[in-house]
C-alpha cells in the first residue's frame, strides 16, 4: 500500500499523542505538532505509511531526547496484558477447536495499537472475540497450511500484543510439533511495536527463534530488513503477519502462503480489504 492523504492526517494525529504520552510542555508539543506537519507535506508518495511513519517517529525522538518515546505506555500495555493470560491459555485448552481459539487471541490482542485511527477497548473484545466469526474467514486454508509448512516465520506488531502471540505460538507448537517457528520483531523502537527487549523479557528465546528484522518501520518493509530476515522471509514455508502495519508493507503480497491477521482499525485499510472499520481478518494469499 502507498500512503493516502488519511494516512498523512493519520501520522499528524499521531504526534498529538506522542506529546500527551511523554508529557510534553506546551511549547515542546507545539514543535512535535509543528514537525511533523512540516515533514508530512514531503512525503514520498511511493511510501507506504509505515515508511513515512518511521521518519516522523525518528524526528520526534530526536526533538524529545528520548530513545523510545513510547516506553513508559509500552511497559503499561504489558502489565494490562499479563492479567488476562490465565484465563486465555485456560480458554485455549479447554476448546475443541484450540487453532480458531488461539488465532482468535492473536487477533484479539492486536486492538493493542496506538497509531491506529480507531482505538477499540481490549476487555470489551476479549468479551466478544470468541463469540464472533471473522469477517475475512481463512481460517480453514491457514490449518491446511500449517499441517503442510515446516517452516513459519511469525512477524510480530505491538507490545501487549506479542503476549497473545505467545500464546497463539505456545498453541502452533504443540498442535505442529514438527513445526519451526521463528517470531520476528522490529529493529529498534518505533512507535508501540515489539523490539528485541520486550520480546526477550516475556521469554520468547525459550519459546522459538527470536529474530531481529533490522527494520526501523512500524512494518515490516523487506527493502529495509537486515540479510538474515530477508533470507527468512523469502524461505519460510508460511508467513504469518500480524496487524496493519505489517499489512500496509506486504500488500501486495510479495510472496504465496504469507497470512494477514489483523483488526481493521482505519478506513484505508478497510477500502483496501473490501472490510469495514472493526471487522477482524484472516486472510492467506
Amino acid at each position: 500500500m502507498t500512503i493516502d492523504t488519511a494516512c498523512t492526517e493519520c501520522i499528524i494525529n499521531q504526534s498529538r499523542r506522542v506529546a500527551d504520552a511523554i508529557h510534553a510542555d506546551v511549547a515542546l508539543s507545539a514543535k512535535l505538532i509543528d514537525t511533523v506537519s512540516d515533514m508530512s507535506t514531503a512525503f514520498d508518495p511511493k511510501y507506504s505509511p509505515p515508511e513515512a511513519a518511521s521518519d516522523v517517529y525518528e524526528k520526534m525522538a530526536e526533538i524529545a531526547n528520548k530513545t523510545d518515546l513510547y516506553d513508559e505506555v509500552k511497559t503499561l500495555s504489558t502489565q494490562k496484558a499479563k492479567t488476562f493470560m490465565p484465563s486465555l491459555r485456560k480458554r485455549i485448552d479447554s476448546s475443541n477447536d484450540k487453532l480458531l481459539t488461539a488465532v482468535k487471541v492473536a487477533v484479539a490482542g492486536n486492538v493493542i495499537d496506538l497509531a491506529a485511527e480507531v482505538s477499540f477497548d481490549l476487555d470489551e473484545e476479549l468479551a466478544k472475540i470468541f463469540e464472533t466469526k471473522f469477517d475475512y474467514d481463512d481460517v480453514e486454508p491457514l490449518r491446511t497450511s500449517l499441517a503442510n509448512a515446516s517452516t513459519l516465520l511469525y512477524i510480530g506488531d505491538n507490545v501487549g500484543e506479542h503476549l497473545f502471540d505467545y500464546l497463539t505460538i505456545e498453541t502452533l507448537q504443540m498442535l505442529y510439533p514438527n513445526l519451526h517457528i521463528s517470531y520476528m520483531v522490529r529493529g529498534n523502537p518505533i512507535i508501540n511495536d515489539v523490539t528485541m527487549k520486550e520480546a526477550r523479557e516475556a521469554g520468547f528465546e525459550a519459546l522459538c527463534d527470536l529474530v531481529d528484522s533490522g527494520v526501523n518501520t512500524p512494518g515490516f518493509v523487506y527493502e529495509r530488513a537486515n540479510v538474515q530476515s530477508q533470507k527468512l522471509f523469502d524461505e519460510a514455508d508460511l508467513v504469518i503477519t500480524k496487524g496493519m502495519g505489517n499489512y500496509e508493507c506486504l500488500s501486495p503480497s510479495p510472496r504465496s502462503n504469507l497470512v494477514y491477521l489483523l483488526k481493521v482499525k482505519c478506513n484505508v485499510v478497510a477500502r483496501s480489504l473490501g472490510m469495514e472499520v472493526g471487522n477482524i481478518v484472516c486472510k492467506v494469499v
